[in-house]
């Protein structure tokens, strides 16, 4: 049963990512339509493939630093806590942008998600190389995902719904 913590961290992010993707799913075809979105945005048929994918590079880089550290243990501590602080801001995202529409809350939320996860990723390079570098991809997306949302909110100010 070795293999039981590798599957379960792996598939940890996931389940974010599967109440995200209902959160969103509805909202891709009626309120996400009537935004004002750069040209240069990814497909939507794009962001199910890449989360999966980075998904599950941070959820096997997460089980790398649990077991290098001896599973939840002292030395664990701050690697694992950077990481879970990061996952905790990645689930909020979905639900801030596309279930209550707050597109300048969102972009204050990503950045802090983007500094979470470089602070998750000079945690994990001493503890384990490998899992540090799954990050880089995840990291990558995040910029993109940060001046995506950054450009929506700024060609759409009526777009924040209750914005005060």
């Amino acid at each position: 049963m070795s293999w039981l913590p590798m599957l379960g961290l792996t598939a940890l992010p996931h389940l974010g990512g599967l109440y995200g993707g209902y959160v969103t799913r509805k909202q891709v075809k009626t309120w996400y339509t009537t935004l004002n979105k750069p040209s240069w945005r990814p497909p939507n048929a794009a962001f199910p493939v890449v989360w999966t994918t980075l998904y599950t590079g941070m959820g096997y880089g997460s089980y790398l630093v649990w077991k290098e550290c001896g599973g939840f243990t002292e030395d664990a501590v701050v690697p694992l806590g950077f990481y879970g602080l990061q996952l905790a801001l990645n689930w909020a995202w979905t639900p801030i942008f596309f279930g209550a529409h707050k597109l300048k809350m969102a972009l204050i939320e990503i950045v802090m998600l983007t500094g979470a996860v470089g602070a998750t990723m000079v945690s994990w390079y001493p503890v384990n190389r490998t899992a540090s570098l799954l990050l880089t991809p995840y990291l990558a997306w995040l910029c993109l995902a940060t001046s995506l949302n950054y450009c929506i909110w700024r060609d759409n100010p009526d777009a924040d719904e209750k914005e005060e």
